[in-house]
């Protein structure tokens, strides 16, 4: 088989595959004997259909097989071997490959158009400064962090006279002209209504104030102007109530008021288990960890997101970008070329910090042990576990999710990546020049509404 690359620029390439008889002829023999040994055929014994039927049958599709085959293997060799580099996948040059007879032919050309990966230099120096933004933590989000936990652990009670912020269930019913309830009317039977959705607020104060058995008439369509709500409220489909207005009662049946959860040993039990946590000095001390370890998560994302935008506006090179699309469109069937061309600017952005990314890793021989996987993999699970309240999971439990997930060959490769880029960022830390400065979590929020 002969392999050759001709260079149309830096960036692009022709690849010609010459594929010969002998390439392939003895693999598609073995797949026919094969065939042939398996085939069942009405007239013939298991094993003893002639070689010469098999192959009128089966051979003229086994030898494209064979060769797609042998041409794919031979340029994946010849990558390796020639370390040639290049981005998304050879595209078949179709007008070539439709020319071909494999009826008649032994001997075929096939040509590949590529896009080749650039080659540049990261340039980075002590000259280059990037900020480390130390938020400082105050009162009101300490009282926040605390607020968060009480209501996602409160519960609903029964009230006798509702508030505003309750939650009434009973039923809703249309009402005619004279203000009695139509007999063939639209209601719905135990349904809920939440005082603070309710937008006109003549209407809302109505609602306040009320008791088990009393009713409210109201004006539907200024109390709910969204007919979501509305759909959700009369227990229809949206697209049922688009012609609902005029007069509605409500009777109320049941008060809800949610009150949060208090702070002692019950909620410090639910939140980190038993005995974790043992009086509400200890608490806030927790909530203060916790708070700083956020903080300290939510500065180091911002300095590596300055650091890439940094790294990337020093590191300048071009990308075969027409290629690039028509490789885009191959892949992504259901993509219609004006999308391509819609999304290209973020592709190539992912693109370009990609291939930085990969060339540090080279450039400083960065290498991921099975360790670090499952370090990674137990911290992605506790995280997950933290979202779904799980917050005193055993080690052990943790540590067979995390293999678990390793497992799943995407998954392993999201967290590879992860801990790859992660290694990078640190590298590129040492390398330039990060000033600290102290800011407030307003002030730090405003730094990314600037962007």
């Amino acid at each position: 088989m002969n392999i050759t690359k001709e260079n149309i620029d830096d960036l692009n390439a022709v690849l010609k595959v010459q594929v010969d008889k002998p390439d392939y002829e003895e693999n598609v023999e073995k797949v026919l004997r094969d065939y042939r040994k398996k085939a069942n055929i009405r007239g013939f014994r298991p094993g003893m259909v002639p070689i010469g039927l098999i192959k009128k049958m089966y051979g003229r599709a086994v030898k494209v097989e064979e060769i797609n085959k042998a041409v794919s293997e031979s340029i994946q060799k010849y990558f390796a071997d020639e370390k040639v580099e290049i981005l998304g996948d050879p595209l078949p040059r179709t007008d070539d490959t439709e020319q071909l007879d494999f009826d008649v032919q032994d001997s075929f050309t096939f040509s590949f158009d590529l896009g080749l990966a650039p080659v540049f230099d990261i340039k980075l120096s002590k000259k280059n400064k990037v900020t480390r933004y130390d938020i400082i933590s105050d009162d009101k989000m300490k009282e926040d962090y605390i607020g968060n936990y009480t209501r996602r652990y409160g519960k609903f009670e029964k009230a006798e006279l509702s508030e505003e912020k309750d939650m009434l269930r009973g039923r809703i019913e249309a009402l005619d002209d004279e203000g009695n309830p139509k007999p063939d009317g639209l209601f719905a039977d135990d349904t809920t209504l939440g005082i603070d959705l309710v937008k006109d607020k003549k209407i809302k104060k109505e609602f306040i104030g009320k008791a088990p058995s009393d009713i409210i008439d109201f004006d539907i369509r200024k109390a709910f102007p969204n007919e979501y709500e509305i759909a959700g409220l009369l227990k229809r489909q949206k697209d049922e109530v688009a012609d609902v207005a005029g007069k509605f009662r409500f009777t109320v049946n049941e008060i809800s008021r949610f009150v949060p959860a208090e702070i002692g040993q019950e909620l410090f039990n639910r939140i980190w288990g038993e005995g974790a946590v043992g009086s509400e000095e200890e608490f806030r001390v927790k909530i203060d960890e916790e708070i700083s370890g956020n903080l300290k998560q939510e500065s180091e994302y911002k300095l590596s997101s300055d650091l890439k935008k940094l790294v990337m506006e020093k590191t300048e090179f071009q990308l075969p970008e027409e290629f690039l699309k028509k490789w885009l469109l191959r892949v992504n069937e259901k993509t219609t070329e004006e999308q391509i061309t819609k999304e290209f600017d973020t592709f190539r952005e992912d693109l370009k910090w990609q291939l930085i990314r990969n060339k540090a890793a080279r450039d400083n021989e960065l290498k991921i042990t099975e360790e670090e996987l499952q370090k990674e993999a137990e911290k992605v699970t506790r995280y997950q576990f933290s979202q779904y309240g799980l917050f005193y999971a055993t080690g052990e439990q943790i540590s067979n999710y995390a293999k678990e997930t390793l497992k799943r060959e995407e998954d392993a490769k999201r967290i590879a990546d992860k801990i790859l880029e992660d290694k990078v960022i640190e590298g590129m830390k040492e390398v330039v020049k990060v000033e600290e400065k102290q800011v407030s979590i307003e002030e730090f929020n405003k730094l990314f509404e600037q962007h």
